[in-house]
């Protein structure tokens, strides 16, 4: 029986680096991974984490020269030559290396590079949770990994994510896209709920995920969040879920009751400012249907003019505004300064042009207002709308006339009644239609009528131009 062949390893020794070389038998010629400068950043907080591959280099006889080429680890090379010309190494400063001097350089470099195992991505992820548990904050690993802190908050996320899922990541039994979508919501138990359901779910596409880990949420771009404000909800205790990895338009409220209370509450309270106003009525809800008002008079109130002192600020802002204009007119871009600047002077005109609305007392006595929340999220407050048994009873009709235009237009329809009703008596079938003269007395009247509801119905008037145009 043979004995086995011991295996000896290649030598180790350090080298001064001003007798290193790169070599070119290193097969790697296309640069990927790593910048060169970030890798130098990344030895100068950790020193070489790994040794260089080496060979000495031979004259013409066959002997060493005492200088060392590198078939494998140039970029590492690269790395401390930038640091040596900036300074911050020693150009005779020693480098581990490993000696090899069998086989061919490029068996080195491909070996070197292929039997490389990249870290599995879960592998990183919680590298890096561990990190955090240790004390270092989101902001000292991504400068001590060359990442964005937004980056290093995703992969906290995704190392966060159930147990189970991050199992069924690892198998290969969930893509990675499908784990981003999970971290949507951090309740564990309900990430596995729905892991379970989308086994048998024909749809396993992330936004489904997404959508049913955020059922009975509020979106926040929903009016009632905008009306009551994110940070407000945070504060009563509410939880907001976030998605780090795709545009979310501000997340998911999780608690729905609590925002409609909220809601309720702050309504009410606005409302009551409404309603010291003095106005007969007030109709408080989060939206209206439709067509709310269709039966309602709309009294149109004046605006207040502004004050000398808002005349002369108003035309101040906007002297400013057209200036900074004509200023930056062949600008391809506004500074951000002066972008913002203009969007306050903007802010600051509307406030000065939505001017109050003036009322009339009696208007107070029989009109009321609809306070409810617009598309935007902002307070919408509908003033001045007067219901049918709240108008008030005049002596004289609705068409304008007086009493005693009426007891003639009575005299006469009470005559062609009469008339008509002797005409039927004398006709067997008793279908007489009505005289021409009382269905054209008839029809101004009406026309009348009409116009005069028309006039104090803008809305109404609008409606029927649309109703006729649509035809």
């Amino acid at each position: 029986m043979t004995k086995s062949k011991k295996i000896t390893l290649s030598a180790s020794r350090d080298i001064p680096f001003n007798k290193l070389v790169l070599s070119q038998s290193n097969v790697r010629k296309v640069k990927a991974g790593v910048s060169i400068e970030e890798l130098a950043e990344d030895i100068s907080r950790r020193t070489l984490l790994s040794s260089i591959t080496v060979r000495p280099v031979l004259d013409d006889d066959g002997s060493e020269t005492g200088m060392f080429e590198i078939p494998a680890g140039g970029q590492r090379y690269r790395a401390l030559e930038l640091l040596v010309k900036q300074r911050r190494l020693n150009k005779t400063a020693p480098v581990p290396c490993m000696v090899r001097t069998e086989g061919l350089a490029e068996e080195d470099s491909l070996a070197e590079n292929i039997q490389r195992t990249p870290l599995h991505p879960l592998d990183q992820f919680r590298a890096f949770q561990a990190m955090r548990k240790k004390g270092k904050s989101e902001e000292e690993i991504a400068a001590a990994f060359f990442v964005s802190v937004n980056v290093v908050k995703q992969r906290l996320k995704l190392a966060a994510v159930s147990a189970t899922l991050l199992d069924a990541y690892a198998e290969e039994e969930r893509t990675l896209d499908q784990l981003m979508a999970f971290t949507v919501n951090p309740d564990h138990e309900r990430q596995e709920q729905v892991w379970e359901a989308l086994k048998q779910h024909y749809s396993k596409q992330p936004y489904e995920i997404r959508r049913m880990l955020t059922e009975g949420a509020v979106r926040a771009s929903d009016r009632r969040a905008q009306f009551v404000g994110l940070d407000n909800f945070v504060e009563a205790g509410g939880e907001v879920l976030r998605d780090l990895f795709q545009t979310d338009d501000g997340g998911w409220l999780q608690d729905a009751a609590l925002l409609e209370t909220m809601v309720t509450e702050k309504l009410n309270e606005e409302a009551q400012a409404i309603r010291a106003e003095g106005w007969k009525w007030i109709e408080v809800a989060t939206n209206f249907p439709y067509g709310h008002t269709y039966d309602l008079r709309r009294i149109h109130g004046e605006a207040e003019p502004m004050s000398g002192d808002e005349d002369k600020t108003y035309t101040a802002l906007k002297a400013e505004y057209e200036k900074l204009e004509d200023d930056y007119a062949e600008a391809d871009e506004l500074p951000e300064e002066i972008d913002e600047r203009l969007g306050e002077i903007e802010t600051a005109m509307e406030a000065l042009q939505n001017r109050p609305i003036r009322f009339e007392a009696e208007d107070y006595a029989i009109a009321g207002a609809f306070v409810s929340i617009d598309s935007s999220g902002g307070l919408r407050v509908e003033r001045g709308y007067v219901r049918p048994e709240d108008e008030p009873v005049e002596e004289t009709d609705e068409l304008g006339g007086d009493a005693s235009a009426v007891s003639d237009i009575d005299d006469e329809i009470d005559d062609d009644r009469a008339e008509a009703h002797l005409d039927e008596d004398e006709d067997d079938d008793g279908t007489k239609p009505l005289s021409d003269r009382l269905v054209c007395e008839l029809t101004v009247h009406r026309t009348i009528g009409l116009r005069d509801a028309l006039a104090n119905d803008p809305q109404l008037a609008m409606l029927a131009c649309l109703h006729a145009m649509v035809l």
